[in-house]
């Protein structure tokens, strides 16, 4: 089984030496990888490979398995990066002996490889100079919860952050008041949670610390993009100096008619944003057209960027809709970075309140609605917390229902013998409203695999596809994948696996909610080897 590769990102047109963690079983496996021009070699030393990535691989985040004769591990995670690297150096427990960090931006590989570690590093600002660190371990599915805590030279701690506010990875920023060295230091607790109370490590406790002390955005105002033309975009965050507030022209068109976000980059900038999207107009809580007495009221699909900045303030937005519209209410808050813990509500046009609600699977209120009557209604947001500020941004966005059918494998892989046949289980998620029959398929098997079509009716929650080998199916092992379409349509879609989950499905229990990949569609097939015949007995 894979825990882990360490480092866990490498470099993109470069051969990168990293090492496994758990038990791999047979020394050398395989590996397989989801991008082509990543490839594994393993080494002559059980657990270490050298890892070649080709100059046209995409950047960013990707998943591996090592597997043999016998199965496949979980996918886990490679981040192929472009950006400077760094590899952490022990020892640097002491935060009198720290390892110290010559330029930033960097990203630094770490881990925390035994109980009781604390990785210091030493980083100069000037003043007035603000440090933004920010840890990738959770999201890694690395079994740590984070934390990192800034001192000055000597120990006085000068901040503190446990987790980013939609993660429990952590986010600190800080402003030097004085020129000087600091010492940021990363510790974390076991995750999930354990009776004892203390520092955790393993080799699998692996992590990416994120440094910047250079122009670094934190949001945009509008805090997404209308996807029919360019939209112009102010840009706050740290270190901006006079680009604080400038505006950007931003122009969502490339991104496809799926894609709820579209990321931005500007060479100005240390990093880029994902910014949601919307199909209609994005505006401002000042220049909402109910909020300026234009009429008629908005229609769906539209988004407006707000602010709850006082106590008891309650923001409304008036729209119309018509009688049976079926629309979805998303505030994003919290999934943006933000503090405000919302509730949202609708009322009609003599004030009654008609839904409401304040959080869904996360601190971001989310409503399914249909309209009784044609007309206008009010959204209506406010603080569940009776919190407010400047930052107490959100963004509120009203689309039509978009009925979809979510088919999730809760396993990752399947074996077989051949003349045997396995069951895939698949859970129908119905979501806003899909009562469509749709019919299963496994495609891409391999030779000796045979399986018939499988149909789901309209309101069945799981359907089962099988896979029969043939007595003479040839081992194999690979991904594969289950795909469906809804009755009339020539659509395709495809069963995926979770891998951010709050189940076991991914081996760590509660889970992990959100990782660089959610999920994936190529499911692992292994097809065993026959059985050798039993030698006669001699008579």
């Amino acid at each position: 089984m894979l825990d882990q590769i360490y480092p866990v990102a490498v470099p993109v047109g470069a051969t990168t030496a990293v090492a496994a963690a758990g038990k791999i079983g047979t020394w050398p496996p395989q590996v397989w990888t989801d991008a082509p021009g990543i490839t594994f070699h393993a080494e002559k030393a059980a657990g270490q490979f050298n890892v070649e990535v080709g100059p046209d691989t995409p950047i960013g985040p990707h998943l591996i398995r090592v597997y043999n004769e016998t199965g496949a591990s979980a996918p886990r995670f490679v981040i192929v990066t472009a950006g400077p690297q760094g590899t952490e150096v022990e020892p640097n427990d002491e935060f009198t002996k720290p390892q110290v960090v010559e330029y930033l931006p960097i990203a630094i590989n770490g881990r925390l490889n035994k109980g009781g570690d604390v990785d210091s590093f030493a980083v100069t600002l000037d003043a007035g100079q603000t440090l933004i660190a920010s840890v990738e371990a959770y999201v890694l599915a690395s079994p740590v919860d984070a934390v990192l805590r800034l001192v000055d030279t000597q120990g006085l701690e000068l901040a503190l952050n446990h987790d980013d506010g939609r993660t429990l990875d952590p986010k600190l920023v800080w402003t030097a008041k004085t020129a000087g060295t600091y010492v940021l230091q990363l510790f974390g607790f076991a995750h999930p949670a354990t009776a004892d109370v203390k520092f955790t490590g393993s080799d699998a406790c692996v992590y990416r610390l994120h440094l910047s002390r250079g122009p670094h955005l934190g949001y945009t105002v509008p805090l997404g993009l209308p996807r029919a033309k360019p939209a112009k975009l102010r840009v706050f965050g740290w270190n901006l100096g006079e680009l604080v507030g400038r505006e950007f022209e931003v122009d969502a068109a490339a991104s496809t008619a799926d894609s709820s976000q579209v990321t931005w980059h500007r060479p100005e900038f240390e990093n880029g944003l994902a910014l949601p999207v919307v199909d209609g107009p994005e505006w401002e809580e000042a220049n909402f057209p109910r909020r300026v007495g234009e009429e008629p009221a908005p229609a769906p699909p539209f988004a407006v960027t707000g602010c709850i900045e006082k106590i008891g303030e309650e923001d409304r937005f008036g729209f119309t809709a018509a009688k049976g519209d079926k629309l979805v209410l998303e505030l994003q808050s919290a999934a943006l970075g933000f503090p405000l813990d919302a509730w949202l509500a609708i009322q009609d046009a003599t004030g009654k309140e008609l839904v409401r609600n304040d959080d869904v699977s996360s601190a971001d209120p989310l409503l399914e609605w249909t309209a009784p009557a044609t007309g206008s209604y009010t959204a209506v947001v406010g603080s569940v917390l009776h919190r407010a500020g400047p930052d107490h941004l959100y963004r509120l966005s009203l689309r039509s229902a978009r009925p979809r059918l979510e088919a999730i494998i809760a396993e990752s892989g399947f074996a077989i013998e051949p003349g045997k046949t396995v069951k895939i289980k698949i859970t129908a998620r119905r979501v806003q409203g899909f009562n469509a029959k749709v019919t299963f398929s496994a495609v891409d098997l391999p030779a000796g695999l045979t399986s018939s079509p499988v149909e789901l009716g309209g309101t069945e929650k799981e359907v089962t596809v099988e896979l029969t080998a043939a007595t003479d199916a040839p081992p194999f092992n690979g991904p594969v994948q289950i795909q469906f379409h809804e009755e009339n349509s020539e659509a395709i879609q495809l069963a995926i696996h979770e891998m951010a989950s709050t189940t076991l499905n991914n081996g760590v229990p509660q889970g992990f909610r959100d990782l660089v990949i959610r999920s994936t569609d190529k499911i692992w097939l292994t097809v065993l080897a026959a059985p050798k015949p039993k030698p006669a007995e001699e008579k």
